[in-house]
């Protein structure tokens, strides 16, 4: 299914399918997808009535569940121990662009932000699909930029979703502004597709692996890193999912979204 352009609808129609999309995902992540040990729960962001977040917890060796911080987005918990079986893969990802972070750099630039935490488990990854709100304003988005630095100093793994045009806060998509607050480099999204799909491996040598995409073309299973190396991943079946989600949109709005 191609990607729709969704600036032809309002944004309360995009949280309904956020909320769709992130369910669709955590199907597939309890489904198998995740090593042994991890599982995934809908969370609720602070202040807000409906769950659009995705936690990941595991079970510790004492058999409690256990989660660190808190974030809008999906999270991963480290097990305590090595998961005997556990299958990552370690072949670089082939995406269109792929960079590394010169480590000078980013300390240099690091800034004292760190991640709330409520348990004795490290977060390793986080996927977020972001929504129009987290552009919406000087304020948000800055917020926004901070959370996914503070996840990166801090050895968090990221995968980023943008389905929405680059704004005048974000000119050269969400992976310019947030390289450029690491690293100091500027990037360029090219000129055939302006949306983004953005992993990040947290590992001692930062790493950006992206894929831009336009309004018509599919989306391509992205990595998640999950090794504390930032080499080991598994791969986001982001293409399945949007399509299940976009199913259970009304009639009406995916017929908005279809039309020519």
């Amino acid at each position: 299914m191609p990607l729709h352009d969704w600036t032809r609808v309002d944004d309360g129609i995009f949280h309904d399918f956020h909320l769709a999309w992130i369910a669709e995902i955590r199907r597939d992540l309890n489904g198998g997808l995740l090593p042994e040990g991890y599982f995934a729960l809908a969370e609720q962001v602070a202040g807000i009535g409906n769950p659009d977040v995705l936690a990941l917890h595991n079970t510790d060796v004492n058999g409690d569940d256990s989660l660190d911080g808190h974030m809008n987005g999906t999270y991963t918990s480290r097990p305590t121990e090595e998961v005997a079986g556990t299958a990552l893969l370690t072949a670089p990802p082939h995406t269109r662009i792929s960079t590394r972070a010169d480590n000078e750099s980013y300390t240099r630039r690091q800034r004292q932000l760190t991640i709330r935490h409520i348990s004795g488990d490290r977060i390793v990854a986080l996927i977020e699909i972001v929504s129009a709100g987290n552009k919406s304003n000087n304020r948000d988005w800055s917020a926004f930029i901070d959370k996914v630095l503070a996840s990166l100093y801090n050895g968090v793994h990221l995968l980023l979703v943008d389905v929405h045009p680059p704004t005048r806060r974000d000119p050269a998509g969400i992976h310019g502004d947030i390289w450029g607050e690491l690293t100091g480099e500027t990037f360029e999204l090219p000129a055939d597709a302006d949306r983004t799909l953005a992993a990040y491996s947290a590992g001692p040598v930062k790493a950006a692996f992206i894929e831009p995409v336009a309004i018509g073309q599919s989306l391509r299973a992205m990595p998640l890193f999950l090794s504390r190396d930032g080499v080991g991943y598994i791969e986001v079946p982001l293409e399945s999912t949007y399509i299940a989600a976009f199913k259970g949109l009304p009639s009406r709005y995916r017929q908005i979204l279809n039309a020519s």
